[in-house]
């Protein structure tokens, strides 16, 4: 019987042509849209490789510094950051380590004449100790180094490419914005997305041209902590708030800024805090948001397969009383219609997981987003397959079940009613 259902649905798809076509298209586009928006949110915010640590780790990503007449939100100076964290793994014993880091920032190099443009991104010896990085060659520098203000480097793989070709790097000099350093190591690419682990060049933080960065409370800096336990980090955000509540009366410039927002969050709290404009972060109102857009997304697509669904089976009320005159029962037709809905959203699944792989694929390829490593993510591609799945058997059986009630001779004559 499944066999007989099957080949007739595949025979009234192929007759019903432009029916089919609208349908697979809207399947294919919300699940394409769906699958390459999830795996940018991945890419960001899920734990994977350097960052794998990511499930227990903190970070101070922003500030606010507010007065009667100024505002500043952007990200920390060190100042401010080594006032709110110094010490805390002393006196927490949640906390496992604390880094000290730059965003990645231009930096400028001469090779042969040629001028290259990598990110730059300046850390303590503890970052690499937080993060997971995959070495291709050496190791990372140390504290030691850092704090002997070593002019050491670690180099991304395509950054090794563009000063060395082929050739190992380590033990060999590159020269960044005017400065000479020793490579000491070299890593896999990270993404561009992974804004924590992200750079072409590390080196570290006590090489800077000036030493004004100490005492900064607006820069470029953010901070990490690296918890035992995400069962720590009450404990460690209560600690933090503290800390930059002290840290208000020692503000460089107390005639423009006397408060200071921002506090110890994960990145997705992070996000939420900038986003909207929150003293505090606010993760409920952003997964709220991101729900909302991905059920809206599906909803509207899905209640187009409704109205095609519902206006195919009125369509077919003729078809449908040959059927019932030559004996068909209601059963027989209402598994007919189901069958087709079924292998329609079936066949559109495949088409969109499909065209997302094809897209990522053509994303990962294309630098456009440098460095990307955008995956599938199945489970959320079986969610919204499940959803294309509800809303096509929704749309099926109520009016096939009424069609299929309707004397034969009120079906030949078009009447649905």
């Amino acid at each position: 019987m499944l066999g007989n259902y099957l080949k007739m649905a595949l025979k009234v798809l192929a007759r019903r042509k432009f029916f089919t076509f609208i349908s697979l298209f809207g399947i294919s586009l919300t699940l394409l849209v769906l699958l390459v928006a999830t795996a940018m949110l991945d890419q960001i915010f899920a734990p994977q490789a350097p960052e794998s640590r990511g499930d227990r780790t903190l970070g101070i990503y922003t500030a606010s510094l507010r007065g009667e007449d100024s505002v500043y939100n952007g990200f920390a100076g060190y100042g401010l950051l080594d006032r709110a964290v110094r010490g805390l793994p002393q006196e927490l014993p949640g906390v496992e380590n604390i880094s000290l880091f730059t965003t990645a920032r231009a930096a400028i190099s001469y090779v042969g004449g040629q001028k290259i443009e990598s990110s730059l991104k300046r850390t303590d010896g503890a970052y690499w100790q937080i993060l997971d990085f995959s070495f291709l060659e050496g190791g990372p520098f140390t504290a030691e180094d850092d704090a002997a203000a070593r002019f050491v480097a670690v180099i991304n793989e395509t950054t090794r490419g563009r000063f060395f070709g082929d050739e190992p790097a380590v033990g060999r000099t590159i020269e960044v914005d005017g400065q000479r350093f020793r490579v000491v190591g070299v890593v896999r690419d990270v993404p561009i997305l992974r804004v924590v682990a992200y750079s072409e060049i590390w080196v570290p933080v006590s090489t800077a041209k000036s030493r004004a960065y100490l005492k900064e409370y607006q820069g470029n800096f953010m901070a990490l902590l690296l918890a035992h336990s995400r069962a720590d980090f009450p404990q460690i955000k209560a600690a933090v708030d503290r800390r930059l509540d002290l840290a208000e009366a020692h503000i460089p410039d107390r005639r423009m800024f006397q408060t200071i927002d921002a506090g110890a969050d994960t990145l997705f709290e992070a996000v939420s805090r900038t986003l909207f404009e929150a003293r505090e972060s606010r993760p409920e109102l952003l997964w709220a948001l991101l729900l909302g857009l991905a059920v809206l997304f599906m909803i509207l697509p899905s209640i187009n397969l409704v109205n095609l669904n519902l206006s195919r089976i009125l369509d077919r009320a003729s078809e449908i009383g040959v059927r019932k005159a030559f004996g068909a029962s209601s059963h027989t037709l209402v598994g007919q219609f189901v069958v087709e809905n079924v292998v329609l959203t079936l066949l559109g699944g495949a088409l969109g997981l499909g065209l997302a792989a094809a897209v990522l694929a053509g994303l990962n390829e294309s630098g456009v987003i440098p460095y990307a490593d955008l995956r599938l993510n199945f489970r959320v591609f079986f969610e919204g397959l499940a959803l294309a799945l509800f809303f096509g058997l929704f749309s099926g059986v109520y009016p096939a079940w009424k069609m299929s009630r309707l004397h034969p001779v009120q079906a030949l004559r078009g009447r649905t009613v």
